[in-house]
């Protein structure tokens, strides 16, 4: 049995498939790479304590509608604690209004005062806590609460309003100038753009264009930079090394939906939908997953040998040499790898190979063939690329370097794909997309994946892609 030699694709060389042409800052690890300073004032998240204390004191303010048989150091402690445990986050940039956050602060302490009313009753029924002093201990804890979580909101918007955040606005010019300009008219927000990070000036007036690394790096230790601003999908691929440089500095990233708002968005910045970006080398929960590809693929590669071994022979002897299909493909971080398939066509040459989107017709393949690649069987070989670490069992489709050249060009979310690991299946997938379908629609739900990614999310598609594995796949 033999294997095909990989097929690369023509006229782009190997390890260089065109995914930075704006970048500004070489790759880290290299001899002309740039590493920013700390920030004179590095950029944190607001400290928990002045809330936590906040919600703490108003908990023990609500205590005092109980009667002194029922203030029991029990009661108070599982009030003051249960309080703290749903207490409102204050995560969203750069700090939230009290009327915003109003209903959920009442709410939460409403369900903290009912639960425990009711085991309270259940567990020391001759001093249960009546109707009146449930609302009245509800209605204190809520207004003494809402007013010191005010004044704590109160005090930091002054402090925003004296020091805003200085930012970096990276994008295409003509959006980031813009989208700087509406930050700028609203100096509430806490944040001061200072300049754009961009290829070069396009004569518009506004910011100054950052067009080098020196000049990003002197932005950042003149202004004390301690915000980046995105403002196209395509910057987290084609500005990775600078983004994970700049919040390596201590800034903290930031997306800003600048042409497509998102509604289902609670956060806001100057008007845009806004999320805040990890740039962590390890993302929470990678290890999770990691170990779930190792675990499912090694099990599975030990459970199917002797399918695998089968599948080999057949193929050998119905359609001559050449077992193993070899393919250059493109995975996270833009990285090529060489992926592995059970050979089910033969293409006429590598350019065809490297560049035909339909590489044979079904209905020209012998019947075996024919069999795997409907059935999926042809994809097995895969798992050795997932315990390798090429690929994840759950993640977007690789590609080909010449469509994703092509694809990254033609929809803006193409290349933002790379961000994730590639997988056998993703949820893509499972909604249909296979074959000749729709970039478009694998692009929107192959990011939808990444944003809201969870273990959990992994195990359903692979329990989904088991159940429907016998239909009809496009490959």
């Amino acid at each position: 049995m033999t294997a095909e030699r990989t097929v690369p694709s023509p006229g782009l060389p190997p390890r260089d498939h065109g995914f930075s042409p704006v970048s500004v800052l070489p790759p880290r690890g290299t001899a002309t790479g740039f590493r920013f300073p700390v920030p004179r004032r590095p950029a944190r998240s607001a400290s928990p304590v002045p809330l936590l204390v906040a919600d703490g004191v108003a908990a023990l303010s609500g205590t005092l509608a109980l009667t002194e048989a029922q203030r029991h150091p029990l009661l108070v402690t599982l009030l003051v604690v249960a309080s703290l445990l749903l207490r409102p986050r204050d995560g969203r940039p750069p700090v939230p209004v009290l009327l915003e956050e109003l209903p959920a602060v009442c709410g939460r302490i409403a369900v903290a005062w009912l639960a425990l009313s009711a085991l309270w009753a259940a567990y020391r029924p001759e001093h249960a806590l009546s109707v009146g002093t449930v609302l009245t201990g509800l209605a204190l804890q809520a207004a003494v609460g809402c007013a010191l979580r005010g004044a704590v909101h109160g005090r930091r918007r002054a402090a925003l309003l004296r020091h805003p955040h200085t930012a970096l606005v990276i994008g295409p010019v003509a959006t980031a100038q813009r989208v700087a300009a509406a930050v700028l008219r609203h100096p509430r927000c806490g944040v001061r753009p200072v300049g754009i990070v961009a290829e070069q000036p396009d004569g518009t007036e506004g910011l100054p264009v950052l067009t080098t690394g020196e000049e990003v790096e002197r932005a950042v230790i003149q202004n004390g930079v301690r915000a980046v601003l995105t403002v196209h999908p395509s910057v987290r691929t084609e500005q990775g090394p600078l983004l994970r440089a700049l919040a390596e500095s201590g800034c903290v990233v930031w997306e800003v939906d600048a042409d497509c708002p998102s509604y289902a968005s609670k956060e806001r910045l100057a008007g845009f939908s806004c999320r805040r970006l990890d740039m962590s080398p390890v993302r929470r929960g990678s290890v999770g997953k990691r170990a779930l590809d190792i675990l499912v693929s090694g099990t599975l590669l030990l459970l199917v040998s002797p399918l695998l071994l089968a599948c080999a022979v057949a193929l050998r002897i119905s359609d001559g040499p050449g077992v193993v299909f070899r393919q250059e493909r493109i995975g996270k971080n833009g990285k090529p790898f060489t992926l592995l398939k059970f050979r089910t066509h033969r293409p006429v040459d590598e350019h065809e190979s490297a560049t035909r989107w339909s590489v044979a017709n079904e209905i020209e393949m012998r019947w075996f063939c024919r069999t795997l690649r409907r059935t999926s069987l042809d994809e097995l070989l895969q798992l050795w690329n997932v315990l390798r670490g090429d690929m994840s069992l759950v993640g977007p489709r690789p590609e080909r370097p010449f469509f994703v050249a092509q694809f990254s060009q033609t929809y803006p979310g193409y290349a933002v794909r790379h961000r994730m690991r590639t997988g056998v299946t993703g949820l893509a997938q499972v909604h249909g997309l296979r074959g000749d379908t729709s970039i478009e629609d694998r692009c929107r739900f192959d990011n939808a994946y990444i944003d809201d990614w969870s273990l959990w999310q992994d195990i359903c598609i692979l329990l989904r892609t088991a159940a429907t594995l016998v239909r009809p796949t496009g490959g």
